[in-house]
């Protein structure tokens, strides 16, 4: 059999057929089923474009409303996984909490053997449901306050919002958090995508590859992006440097300025415009405005001087600070969110299932080397 020799990183490299999303970097656009992504950030919610990744199609008023329900009914998690998170060192990050939480997730789900689509749809419902608890409660945890019940009349951003504060959000802060999971909801193949869909090739079951998505989610490299972003802002507020002046020392310093290009697009990332906006909005009347001011200045200089456009990270990072939301469950709201698109990917690899198997280009000694005897070494 006749072997292709990929590029590094297999850069290019067509891994996948796929129904779910459509990229072409070089036009800047994102699309979730063959719709724009620009247009589900202006008219859609979470909870629908989940339906969409899903199921293929929009849903109906009253389909919209059953998954709602589904989702809202999903909110329940056995105590054991409290205990679980509790029982973890005080040195676990949120993504390790995560990752450890979502395997145990699947010794106490009913469907746990059960790899049917059937089966696959209803662990979804749980694992969407349950990822965004257990990124609230373990913050709440962490910081010795009471768990809050979950309140099935909210939507899901909504809900997460209030089991993470113990306050109802604001329309504003509601909103902005909604369009937020809309964006980061799916990917095509990337990273933590492509390992989901390798774990579940095994015919290994959802949760195996959702924890696997996780562990591959948490490498900074994929998910860590956006908290490099906030932590090089803090460290402008904290040294009073000026933002501009404070990126060139880096540049000249050969150090990398996170949330700047990307793999996949050679224009502006369609995800970036939506932040922008969001992070500008949010701006407005607080003392954490400097950062979307120092961010946008940043910004212009990176892309007159390197010619790198922001990625979905860049304009995340102030976004997510100023919704009040702690540097380190950046990440684990990237979970949060993607656990759309995964589940997708898992429920598509099932249904036409092939063992994914490629191969290496070995550079390793000419064959055949001689073994020497130990004696003789």
């Amino acid at each position: 059999m006749s072997t292709i020799v990929a590029p590094k990183g297999l850069e290019g490299i067509v891994a996948a057929n796929s129904g779910i999303c459509w990229i072409d970097g070089d036009a800047g656009v994102l699309a979730y089923r063959g719709i724009d992504i620009h247009e589900l950030a202006v008219r859609s919610t979470f909870e629908e474009t989940t339906y969409l990744l899903w199921f293929g199609k929009l849903p109906t008023t009253t389909e919209l409303a059953n998954f709602k329900a589904n989702l809202a009914a999903a909110r329940m998690m056995a105590p054991h996984i409290t205990e679980v998170m509790s029982a973890l060192p005080s040195s676990a990050t949120p993504m390790e909490v995560l990752r450890t939480a979502v395997s145990a997730l699947s010794t106490f789900d009913e469907d746990e053997k059960d790899c049917s689509y059937e089966a696959n749809v209803r662990k979804s419902f749980r694992l969407t449901a349950q990822i965004a608890m257990i990124v609230a409660n373990f913050d709440r945890l962490r910081k010795k306050k009471p768990l809050v019940e979950p309140n099935p009349t909210l939507s899901h951003a909504g809900n997460f919002l209030w089991m993470l504060t113990g306050e109802k959000p604001t329309e504003t802060a509601e909103k902005t958090f909604d369009l937020a999971l809309i964006l980061h909801a799916e990917h095509e193949l990337n990273a933590s995508t492509f390992a989901a869909r390798v774990i579940a090739a095994t015919l290994s079951d959802i949760h195996s590859a959702i924890t696997g998505a996780i562990g591959a989610l948490k490498g900074p490299l994929h998910g860590g992006a956006n908290e490099a972003v906030m932590l090089m802002l803090m460290e402008i507020d904290r040294l009073g440097e000026d933002p501009v002046e404070y990126v060139k020392t880096q540049l000249v310093a050969k150090k990398k300025i996170s949330g700047f290009g990307h793999r996949v697009y050679t224009t502006e990332d369609p995800r970036a415009t939506h932040l922008r906006k969001m992070s500008e909005q949010l701006s407005k009347g607080t003392s954490k405005g400097k950062y979307y001011e120092w961010s946008s200045q940043i910004e212009k200089f990176v892309k007159q001087e390197k010619r790198l456009n922001a990625n979905v990270d860049f304009y995340s990072a102030s976004t997510y600070t100023m919704l009040g939301i702690d540097i380190d469950l950046f990440t684990p709201i990237f979970a949060l969110s993607r656990i759309a698109g995964w589940a997708a990917h898992v429920i598509e690899q099932h249904q036409d299932n092939r063992l994914i198997r490629p191969r290496a280009d070995y550079i390793g000694p000419a064959y055949p080397a001689t073994y020497i005897p130990i004696t003789e070494r």
